[in-house]
Parts: C-alpha cells; structure tokens; sequence
C-alpha cells in the first residue's frame, strides 16, 4: 500500500531528475503541449507501491503487469496519471472536460505503424520544400551561399507616429543576442539597422555603418515610445489601429557551406531579397482562398483578454502572411493523408507546431532560441517576435533538427514520443552517469505489435464532465489524477489558440470537436470573466470525489497530486474528500515542478506537491495523527529528511505547502466523523477554516521550526527548536 510502500527519497529524486528535462524521461509528453504535466516517474511508483508485492527500488526497474486492474482519472489533462496505468496493463478510465486535453490522451494512446508515419511526415516537408521551400533561404555573408537555411526572422513592433505620421520602431532595446551562445553580443543599430558586434554588452561603442553609439535601452519603454524624427511621445498598445504591425530587422541564419570553420552563430540584417522573399509571401496569401485557416474570434477571458488589448480580435491576425501560407498549405497536405491514424497524428503536429508558428513567439537572446507563445502559460505580448522556420532546418548531429520551431522538430519528437510508447525505459542515475534501462514487457497503447501483442486493451476516454457520467459502484481499483486548482491557469482560454485549427482541419472526424471552444461553463477553475470562484471549485470537486467514492472498491485509493501558495486554496479539497466519504491516510510530499521555469524562478512558490491518498477504510500511522502543532512540526521535519535524501534543495515554499497537506490531511481527519453534508458550501468551508486556525494553522507549526532566511539559503535544513517528544508509538497503526 500507498502508506506503507512509497519511498518518498526514492521517487523525489527520480521525479527531480525528470522535470528538469522531462521530454528525455518521458518522451511521450511531445506529444502535444499540455500544461504542468506531473512526473511520470511519480505515478509509476504510486502504482506499484500501492500493486506491486515488493518494494519500490526492487520492482521500479523491473517489468511489471497489473492486468485486470480499473483504474480511473477524472481529470485527466494531458494523460500522465492514465499512461503509467496503460503501461503497466490496467484498464483505463479517463474523463476531461476539455476536448484538447481528450485529444491529446488519445493520440498519445493510440497506437500507430512509425513507418508509415514517417513516410507520411517526410511527404509532407517534401511537399513543402517544393512549394515554399525558397522563402526559407538566404544568401550567406560569409562565403556568399544563396541557399543558406533561416532559422529566425527577428521583427520589431511598429506604429503610426501621432505627430508626423511616420512609422517608428517600438524597440525596448537594441541587444539582439548575448555572448553566452555567441563570442560576441550582438547589437542593432536604431539609427541604419546595421547588426554589430560588441564584446561589452554596457558598453558596446558605435555602429560598425553609421558611427552612432549604440545603447543596451531602447526608445520603448512603460507603453511610451518618442517619435525620433517629430520627438512626439506616442503610447501602445493601441486596439482601436487593429493588430500590431511588424518590420522585420534581423535573421538567425545557418549555413552548412561555412559552418565547420565558423565560430558561433549567423546574424545578419535582411537585405533587399530578404524582404522581396516575404512580399512574395504576402502576395500569394493573399491570392489563395483559405480552407483550413480558422476565422474564429478570440473570446474575451482572464487570458485572451491581454490579445485584445493589442488589437488582436480573431486568431489568425496572430500570424503574418508566410507564416499563414505555410500552415494552409500544411493542412492541405494532411487532409488528403488516407489512414486516419497517421492523418490524425499529423494534424495533433499541425496543432502544437502552431505554438511556434505565430508572432507572439518571442526569441531568447541568451540560448539564442524561439520560444513558445506558452511558454510563461499565458499571452504576453512583447515587442520584439520571432518567426522559426517552417520546414525547420537540418543538419545537426546525425541529421538532427538545428533550431526550433519548425515541421522537422515537430516530428522528430513525436517519432521519439511513439517509439517509446512501444519501447518504454526509465533511466537510472549512478553518480555521474546515467543508464537507459528498457523496461522489456511494458508498452504504452491500444495495441503493440512491435512486441507482437495484438490483443487489445481496455481504454475508455470521454470527452465529458466525469459526473456525468455512470461508474458501477465498487467498480475500480483505483483512482489516480491531478485535478485543477482553485485559481489554476486558464488553460482553455490558452489552448483555444490551437483548437479552432485542429477543429477545422479534424473536419467533424470527432464529435468532441463539435464544440466552438474549449472553455466550458463547468471547468473546474476560479475565472474572473466567467464569474467562477472558490464556491463553484468546491462544488465541482466535490461532486466528482463522490462519483469516484461510490465507483472505487472498499479501500481502494483515491490519489491526487495538489499544491498552491495559499491555506485557503486547501479548504475545497478537504470538502471534497469529506463530502465523499473518505479518510485521508497519507500527504506525503515529491517534487513536481521544475525550479526554473519561468512561472516558479524566483517567485517563493513551491516545487512539491502534496499527493493526498484516500480511503474508504484502511490503516494509517499513527505518528501521522499529530496532536498539536508541536507534534506536526516533527511529521514536516521528517519529510523535508526525506527530501534531502531525495537531493531535493528545500525552500521556504516548499515547507509552506508541505504543512498546508498536513493541516488539510489533519482537518479531515478530525472532522469526518460529525460531518454534515446539508451545511451549505460556505458553511463548510468555514468548519474547515475554523478548525485549521484553532489548531493553529501556519505559523502555530512554523514557530516550532527554525525558519530563518540565512538557515534555508545557507544549508537548507530546518531544525527543529523543541526538544523530540512521542506523542504515540512511531510503528502503531490506527484503523479507520
């Protein structure tokens, strides 16, 4: 069980190791971008340490098969929880209420022939290099190469001055690209558009053309721009002018002619074939006729709100003309695909290719890269965007795709994403090695006939809220998921962006793409434009807790991954759990964020979450059931132990939510004997409130831990001030 068997040092370092680079671990989440994916390393050893017969370091690496097993997710997002099931042979049951996230599970389930893909996929880069292949080139300022590949055109914003009527540049700055990819920063000058070279980035001199000095700071800055020619300050952005317009003013390029003896990368600023290859671009858009490109306005919401701002009112004026051209052509391509499966996979590339294929993409300057319009979870619109290639470019080790962004990137991950559907690994880290051990037996899908198994297994995916539908009680062995939470990421509001290209070019193959929108009145996130909030969360939650309670087993788990940075964002979940019935055994931490993402860097939020293990009836330790806020400091102190051993560098945030799953885990469990389900929804999160301050919440647990700053940075070890005391015996088990 669960309680008794995981090994918490064990899966935190695994799970450690695979979000900093999770598309090595798990190579099936390139499948198509989804948000906050949870490590997949942290399901697999929550499954076999609640199935296996031996313990978890033991069976980890080893094949291992659950058939007959039923396992549900009710929230099933981008499929991590449901995959591990798949793999390990259990029936699946899945539900989202989102139909990208139902798309996505099934094409990462779904089994297809590699060959037959890849025959597909080269089709079509061929098709396109045939067609559009030459407004990708550029001619080397090195050796003189005509046929030089672009991987980037850099555009700058631009606008009508409000004094003299010229166009000026919206630039923020003038640094291009850092020395840290490149032996030299590289600077454009604002006055003749020259790319010079610097090795100060503070100090960069003057223009290699014109003379003038260049400066790091832009004309651009807090929505305020002055004109250089009039001196008229003009502000942006401006949604009544419509969509932003763009000039483009720099090329990364990459020529194989000169590359074994160049240093660095390739910069150079457009010349007048560069800018004639775009016109033409632009004129034969603007001949074609559309069939695949969607006209579907952007709804207002907490999110898309931030497009309309910039004059942004229908999703493709997010894209220029090549960009539109290229992706219409695409779609053309694969629609006359004749095998469904390989047509459908292609279409699922369309979608996420389109995440770099869009002028909101924005170019790290630093790892001298595209990087994705979600790559902070949200829409933020900057001045200076990037446009990738579209073909993509190769060349690289072994004919690897060099750069980002493009069709050959989009496929050489989802070939590595199906070939581990039928070749599972997990890899092993001694020292500074690391091994790939193939996990012989275990395969993810429908069917494998890679390993000759062509019976089928059972899966079962529903578009659909999950209370809507009917599970026979005492049917599953388990429940395993990562549900929203309260104020989560607007990710419909975001995915929509792909959506309403993937719905056309589905063309009603699936009826769960018969819907306009991904966003649904029922999802279960706190949304200001649609009027949701923690009451609704609540609700929602605990409505489907319940439809899992009466289908799961008598004793069967109910697992679930959560964290936030506030106590009362834990109240909905302790509702849920009482509301359904059920005990919660264990909180027990591991990591499942990755410290350097853009959204967790620097910003005290915690990269642990609180898996939170429910029952119907069960044992649970009884050194767990703290008895005051002095005896749950030492439970706290002995997870963060397990931690470290794990490698994990504890920060404030995380002892933070490591006590917020306690006093949660705490509060159900005093609470559930007298809980009454006819209180109204605030009446119940009030007892919940109530009881977690008169325990005394946050800080009554923080004040019996040595929580200065100097401590956690210096050594990142909590010590506790009271003197150890046992409040029960460490091995004793409470029934419930």
């Amino acid at each position: 069980m669960i309680e008794r068997d995981f090994d918490i040092s064990f899966i935190a370092d695994l799970a450690l190791r695979e979000k900093q680079i999770q598309q090595n671990h798990r190579p099936i989440i390139a499948v198509h971008k989804w948000f906050a994916r949870r490590p997949g390393a942290l399901f697999r050893g929550l499954l076999l340490s609640e199935f296996a017969s031996r313990p978890l370091r033991q069976v980890y690496y080893q094949p291992n098969t659950f058939n007959g097993l039923r396992i549900a997710d009710p929230f099933m997002g981008g499929g991590i929880p449901l995959i591990e099931a798949n793999r390990v042979g259990c029936d699946i049951i899945g539900y989202d209420i989102n139909p990208m996230a139902y798309w996505i599970v099934k094409r990462e389930i779904e089994h297809i022939d590699l060959d037959s893909y890849r025959s597909a996929a080269k089709n079509l880069r061929s098709a396109l290099e045939r067609e559009i292949g030459h407004l990708y080139r550029t001619r080397c300022l090195e050796c003189g190469n005509p046929e030089a590949h672009v991987k980037y055109f850099l555009w700058v914003k631009t606008m009508t001055c409000g004094g003299c009527g010229e166009e000026i540049d919206l630039f923020p700055g003038s640094l291009v690209a850092q020395n840290t990819r490149h032996p030299k920063n590289v600077f454009v000058c604002l006055a003749c558009g020259t790319l010079t070279e610097a090795d100060n980035r503070e100090h960069p001199g003057e223009c290699s053309t014109c003379g003038r000095p260049l400066s790091i700071a832009g004309p651009a800055k807090r929505n305020r721009c002055p004109c250089p020619r009039c001196g008229h300050i003009n502000s942006y952005p401006s949604p009544e002018a419509g969509p932003p317009k763009h000039r483009m003013f720099a090329i990364e390029y990459h020529c194989s002619v000169c590359r074994p003896q160049h240093q660095g990368r390739f910069f150079k600023k457009p010349d007048t074939h560069d800018l004639s290859l775009f016109k033409e671009a632009d004129a034969r858009w603007h001949e074609t006729t559309p069939k695949f490109v969607p006209d579907d306005a952007i709804p207002t919401g907490d999110e898309s709100s931030r497009l309309h701002r910039w004059g942004y009112k229908h999703y493709k004026e997010m894209f220029n003309s090549r960009q539109l051209l290229g992706l219409e052509l695409s779609c053309g391509i694969i629609d006359r695909v004749p095998d469904t499966r390989i047509r459908d996979a292609l279409s699922t590339n369309l979608s996420d290719l389109l995440r770099y294929q869009n002028m909101v993409c924005r170019y790290d300057k630093m790892a001298l890269k595209s990087l994705d319009i979600f790559s902070v979870h949200g829409f933020p619109v900057g001045l200076i965007e990037c446009e990738s290639n579209l073909l993509g470019v190769s060349g690289g080790q072994r004919g690897a795709s060099i750069g980002s962004g493009g069709w050959l990137n989009i496929i050489d991950k989802f070939t590595k994403a199906k070939r581990y559907c039928d070749e599972p690994f997990e890899i092993l880290h001694q020292g500074r090695e690391k091994h790939v051990i193939s996990i012989p037996g275990e395969w993810i899908g429908d069917t494998n006939k890679r390993a000759r198994q062509t019976n089928r297994r059972r899966i079962e995916l529903s578009c659909s809220d999950a209370i809507m539908k009917e599970l026979q009680p005492a049917s599953l062995d388990g429940v395993f998921t990562d549900p929203p939470y309260l104020g989560n990421v607007q990710y419909a509001e975001l995915m929509d962006f792909c959506y309403v290209w993937l719905r056309k070019l589905a063309n009603n193959r699936d009826s769960a793409l018969a819907v306009a929108s991904t966003r649904h009145v029922n999802e279960l996130t706190a949304n200001e434009n649609m009027r949701r909030g923690p009451k609704n969360f609540t609700e929602g939650l605990s409505a489907v807790f319940r439809q899992m309670a009466t289908a799961l087993k008598p004793g069967a788990p109910l697992v679930f991954t959560y964290h936030h940075n506030a106590i009362t964002a834990y109240y909905p979940v302790v509702v849920a759990i009482l509301d359904a019935w059920l005990t919660c055994s264990a909180s027990l931490p591991c990591p499942a964020e990755m410290g350097a993402s853009i959204h967790i860097n620097g910003t005290g939020s915690s990269i642990i979450d609180t898996i939170f293990v429910c029952r119907s009836t069960g044992k649970v330790p009884g050194r767990w059931l703290a008895e005051n806020a002095q005896a749950l400091a030492l439970v706290v102190e002995e997870d963060l132990d397990k931690l470290r051993q794990g490698n994990v560098r504890i920060a404030y945030g995380d002892i933070r939510c490591i006590i917020y799953g306690h006093l949660a885990r705490l509060a159900i469990w005093a609470l559930r004997k007298e809980w009454d389900e006819s209180m109204t929804t605030e009446e119940k999160l009030g007892r919940v409130a109530d009881w977690i301050a008169g325990f005394g919440g946050l800080p009554g647990v923080e004040q019996h831990l040595n929580l200065a700053a100097e401590e956690i940075l210096r050594s990142h070890k909590m010590i506790i001030r009271e003197p150890e005391a046992v409040y029960r015996e460490a091995d004793s088990q409470i029934s419930f």
